[in-house]
């Protein structure tokens, strides 16, 4: 499939958006910062691996940052998932998505519910003890503090079932800041209530688990 040349500057947001092609699936790169991993791996790759930290999907999968769709797209193939649902606040990332070839599924596959909002806010709306699995997939912090929050981990916390799985990517920070931003995420994460914080190293992120 042929990926369109989609580059844009938003007023509104005050970025600028552009898809980029790799060997497989195009990212998105946004002010620059690539939305997928290119480096030793492609975003095809880079959504395989968060989804296969978590083991066999099954029920209902949250997906926090619904990008270009790629991890709502490859949850909602595996047979057993009844139902994948996505949340993505900016509307400019959802209109490249629909120019995206490999994006497609996004809207064509009846699993999956696309809903664009601010994920911090949409949440409180959920049930509690909702999804089986969470991927939580967000922007670096200083773009999306909001989603690195207590206050947000509890609210994951609620909407996942007792036994219930969520990757959460971190990136692999290496300096002694990024590691302390590391160590504030994986506090947080026990504070809200989670337990079993397992790396999951080749997602770039952690696994834990509602006990």
């Amino acid at each position: 499939m042929q990926v369109p040349e989609i580059k844009f500057y938003s007023e509104e947001t005050g970025l600028f958006y552009k898809l980029v092609p790799t060997k497989t699936w195009p990212t998105l790169q946004i002010s620059g910062i690539h939305m997928h991993r290119i480096k030793d791996v492609d975003p095809k790759k880079d959504t395989e691996l968060k989804l296969k930290s978590l083991g066999k999907l099954f029920g209902n999968v949250l997906d926090i940052c619904t990008g270009l769709g790629y991890t709502a797209i490859l949850a909602a193939r595996s047979n057993a998932v009844e139902k994948v649902i996505t949340i993505e606040k900016d509307p400019n990332v959802i209109a490249i998505a629909k120019q995206n070839p490999f994006s497609k599924e996004l809207f064509t596959n009846p699993k999956i519910k696309l809903i664009i909002a601010d994920a911090y806010e949409k949440i409180k709306e959920f049930e509690s003890e909702r999804f089986n699995f969470i991927i939580h997939d967000p922007p670096r912090y200083a773009l999306a503090s909001g989603l690195y929050s207590l206050s947000f981990y509890k609210e994951l916390f609620r909407v996942l079932k007792h036994g219930g799985k969520m990757f959460h990517y971190t990136g692999m920070p290496g300096s002694k800041q990024g590691k302390n931003y590391l160590k504030g995420i994986l506090r947080r994460l026990r504070e809200a209530g989670f337990v079993e914080i397992k790396k999951a190293s080749k997602a770039c992120g952690v696994v834990v688990r509602k006990s």
